[in-house]
């Protein structure tokens, strides 16, 4: 299975519709999922998403607007599959908790874990946060019991309920976090896991009364209780793939990619290992954990207010602006903070005048001096200027594939930047310009338009993972196809190919305009 991957984000909350937040996820997500089909071939890749559509932070979003929970979940759930069809996320399979088959797979992994005997009933008194959807003791709370992820104070709630027991797995999850140090990346998250696990751990509440929320997946051995949300929702993670008997589980699990937000640090790196022992599975392989995506210094969320639209800035700046800003601008693993402001300021600067301007130069020239034509062999120059050109361009898949099988977005675009900025560097020092007034010397302007297009042409294949649309759009003015894309630097454009006239990829934005 060395050859298969299996990638999913959080399952996310259906109580309001996206935002830019969420939208970090999912684009990293994307970007590597795309990056995985590249590499193994889309048929060894599922990447998985989808909406956590029970529990009681989605029923009181329902009933805040007199709607049934499941018209409201209908609902957002179509505004979160619209939003990422705008943002061309690729995913290929998308779950809703009340989808009947994954109703069917969360109770019979419960009733299998109940009839193991890892699930019991006792009466209970706890601190319960609706927005976390989870009981806190209260050591994990700030001073007066407030909520560290919501700020707002939390609920004592005394209830009889079902228990899973996490205490049984404690030592089988720190052993396979310290045996695996990449189980958890980035590494500090890996250390705050390992940190929770320091002391014995509660057992873990996985059941509602009816009598206080009828709105979830009824435990198949008490008619009388509903799962606890975070139990339904990480199931989702399997419960609609192809295959989910235990021989096809076994084999997706030790493949599976997992990102999330550190919010959700402890359901993933506890309670999630907890529940698939509890039925004999195998934990997963990686748990990838990044930062809040902060606006003017706070938290983006809905609780706080401050959400910011992702699909109006899809549709202002296009979807491949906000892709690379995000992906460009964080770190993955730490926050970041999201301003229009400079999600313009990378437009301009890296889109518009980098790569749009590059492009455009070079297939002006070549549309100007040679009709669109490629008259010399890219690569084919002993000259100095030359052959750095080419290696500074052929050798950027070798550099941006680990960092981006690091998570390091960032510098894996960082790199594809330098090249631009090379080839930016190399016009301005061999002045094409100027020599094509010289007809003895076309051949050498015939030369430098070919490296160029040439490394345009690999810069766009690189891009894909990233920037799909852009990618897409120089790859057609440059007239060629997925398969000629992939070609090492000096394998693709040859002698006699044409390119299409440009046409302008990234508009200078006004920010003047816009204020």
């Amino acid at each position: 299975m060395a050859n298969r991957i299996h990638i999913t984000t959080a399952i996310i909350y259906s109580n309001g519709p996206p935002h830019v937040g969420h939208a970090y996820e999912m684009l990293a997500t994307d970007a590597f999922a795309r990056f995985q089909r590249r590499k193994l071939g889309p048929a060894n890749v599922t990447f998985l998403t989808g909406t956590d559509e029970h529990g009681d932070k989605n029923k009181r979003a329902a009933d805040a607007i007199g709607l049934h929970p499941k018209a409201f979940a209908d609902k957002i759930s179509a505004l979160f599959r619209q939003g990422w069809a705008g943002l061309d996320i690729s995913y290929d399979i998308f779950v809703r908790t009340t989808d009947p088959v994954h109703e069917a797979f969360v109770q019979k992994m419960l009733a299998r874990t109940y009839k193991s005997g890892d699930i019991y009933f006792k009466d209970y008194e706890g601190l319960y946060c609706v927005g976390c959807e989870r009981f806190y003791t209260e050591k994990e709370l700030l001073p007066g019991n407030i909520c560290p992820v919501h700020n707002r104070p939390v609920e004592l709630i005394k209830e009889g309920n079902y228990f899973l027991k996490l205490e049984k797995y404690h030592e089988a999850i720190r052993r396979n976090i310290e045996k695996n140090p990449d189980f958890i990346r980035p590494e500090r998250y890996r250390n705050e896991a390992l940190r929770m696990l320091d002391e014995p751990l509660d057992d873990l509440c996985i059941s509602r009364p009816k009598a206080r929320l009828d709105w979830g997946i009824t435990l198949p051995f008490d008619d009388k209780y509903v799962t606890y949300v975070w139990y339904d929702a990480l199931w989702a993670y399997m419960s609609e793939l192809p295959n989910t008997d235990d021989a096809s589980l076994k084999e997706i699990l030790p493949v599976t990619q997992h990102f999330i937000g550190k919010d959700i640090l402890k359901t993933h790196a506890v309670y999630w290992p907890a529940m698939l022992l509890a039925v004999g599975l195998p934990i997963y392989h990686h748990l990838n954990v990044h930062g809040f995506m902060n606006f003017g210094g706070a938290r983006l969320s809905k609780s706080s207010g401050n959400i910011q639209d992702p699909v109006a800035y899809q549709q202002t700046v296009g979807p491949d602006a906000l892709r690379f800003f995000i992906l460009r601008e964080f770190t993955y693993g730490l926050d970041g903070d999201f301003s229009e402001e400079r999600v313009i300021d990378r437009y301009n600067s890296d889109l518009a005048n980098d790569l749009g301007n590059l492009t455009s130069r070079v297939l002006s020239m070549a549309a100007r001096y040679f009709q669109g034509a490629i008259t010399a062999a890219p690569g084919g120059s002993t000259e100095p200027l030359d052959v750095a050109l080419a290696e500074t361009f052929a050798s950027i898949p070798a550099r941006i594939a680990p960092l981006v099988e690091d998570l390091a977005f960032n510098r894996a675009l960082e790199a594809i930047w330098q090249a631009l900025d090379a080839a930016n560097k190399y016009i301005v020092t061999t002045s094409p310009f100027t020599l094509a007034r010289d007809p003895a010397k076309l051949p050498r302007v015939a030369q430098i338009l070919a490296n160029l297009v040439e490394g345009l042409r690999v810069v766009a294949d690189t891009l894909e993972p990233f920037m799909p649309v852009a990618s897409k759009k120089i790859l057609g003015l440059l007239d060629v196809d997925e398969k000629l894309a992939r070609a090492p630097f000096g394998d693709g454009i040859q002698p006699g190919h044409r390119v299409n006239p440009t046409t302008p990829l990234f508009p200078r934005i006004d920010k003047k305009a816009r204020t």
